[in-house]
């Protein structure tokens, strides 16, 4: 399976590159800065070096020919204003998409936020809403596309060694989940038709990763 990933360089992406390849699938990570390439290289992905902020639907859609899968894993991070969190969070991954369904790759996932169901959360800082707006119109664009999408909101992240122990549903309340965890349901959701048309949060539970895929 050969997948390509927006944001390769991400701490998620990394992890589901690594997992890729362990595999023996092909991962091919988007990245913009070409001081990354060797990382990606060294967690036996090919890298790509293309600012999607900066690029064009057919530049993009030329990476992604023949690919089997697509990942949209970028983020602006955090201190980044709300502009660049509308041109990263929401543009890049609209543009991301567009060029998926101009070369043919059908199956799509998008790593979002847990918060992205309520943008307007008066709970959390301004920047955080700017944040989850730019998440949640990324949806809406992706909802609204021929792919046979699956949106992925995680809850806290944290860089705990994985537990293999998730919980994964349709509504869920908040909390942590390791990014080996993430990672590790990534690759299992690209092959689990079952999660197609449908957007999932995950944090940690008490199911395995086969309990909780084979219960979508």
């Amino acid at each position: 399976m050969r997948v390509v990933i927006a944001g390769g360089h991400g701490q998620i992406a990394l992890r589901l590159e690594r997992l890729l390849a362990a595999r023996g699938d092909e991962a091919v990570g988007i990245v913009r800065n070409p001081a990354h390439v060797a990382d990606l290289e060294a967690a036996g992905a090919e890298a790509v070096v293309l600012d999607l902020e900066n690029s064009d639907v057919d530049a993009v859609a030329e990476v992604l020919k023949g690919a089997d899968a697509a990942v949209f894993s970028a983020g602006a991070g955090p201190g980044s204003g709300p502009a660049r969190k509308d041109t990263v969070d929401r543009g890049a991954a609209a543009l991301f998409a567009e060029a998926a369904e101009r070369a043919g790759v059908r199956r799509h996932i998008q790593v979002g936020s847990i918060g992205a169901g309520n943008p307007e959360n008066p709970d959390v800082t301004e920047e955080f809403r700017h944040y989850l707006r730019a998440k949640r119109a990324a949806e809406d664009d992706l909802k609204a596309r021929d792919l046979d999408w699956t949106i992925l909101r995680p809850g806290q992240l944290t860089d705990d060694p994985g537990t293999g122990r998730v919980l994964l549903a349709e509504k869920a309340d908040r909390g942590p989940i390791p990014r080996d965890d993430v990672a590790a349901v990534l690759v299992r959701l690209l092959e689990t038709p079952a999660s197609v048309h449908r957007t999932l949060t995950l944090v940690s539970g008490e199911a395995t990763l086969d309990e909780a895929i084979s219960a979508l």
